[in-house]
């Protein structure tokens, strides 16, 4: 089905090639449209449901990511979400998660960003494409830094986590060739 030459889907699942997830409103009903890198859609649910499904995929709730970017970097209004962290897929809100106009950004796709009206900020993606949010310059720049801060933390727990396993690795494999 299409709306306004957009392909409709009934569920979504988010990706590395997804930019933006954005509030739709289609017939009274709360739906989204997600902006992907080749495409745009229209999505029969709401951004926050399109998240927590996507968590899901990827193993784990959206309570659980919350709760796991609490623990790394403190935050808890307006969390960043590490959806699915080996594919570096880390999205943020524009505003409480729960609202109406909340829009849901992937952190590797934005660009470039600046200031429009009051209220507004300007948000260039890798490909070219731009969209102008109903958020404060000041707020999109604290949204982007936190997630940017709980990208660099959760890398670096990951590599140590390898280097470690690599360490003890050539540790038991040293053994064995020493008993030979």
């Amino acid at each position: 089905m299409k709306v306004n030459e957009f392909i409709v889907l009934d569920e979504f699942i988010i990706s590395r090639y997804t930019m933006v997830i954005l509030p739709y409103r289609f017939h009274e009903q709360r739906y989204s449209k997600v902006i992907e890198e080749d495409g745009e859609y229209i999505v029969k649910m709401r951004p926050i449901d399109i998240i927590e499904r996507s968590c899901c995929y990827y193993g784990s709730s959206f309570k659980g990511r919350k709760e796991g970017t609490r623990a790394i970097i403190g935050i808890t209004h307006k969390a960043p979400i590490a959806v699915e962290p080996l594919n570096e897929i880390y999205v943020f809100p524009t505003t409480s998660p729960n609202a109406p106009r909340c829009v849901w950004l992937s952190h590797i796709h934005v660009f470039q960003y600046e200031p429009s009206k009051e209220e507004q900020t300007v948000v260039y993606f890798k490909n070219e494409k731009s969209i102008l949010l109903e958020v404060s310059y000041h707020s999109f720049v604290n949204q982007l830094y936190r997630t940017a801060q709980l990208r660099t933390k959760l890398s670096e727990r990951i590599e140590a986590r390898e280097r470690k396993m690599q360490y003890l690795f050539r540790m038991d494999r040293s053994k064995e060739w020493l008993q030979q």
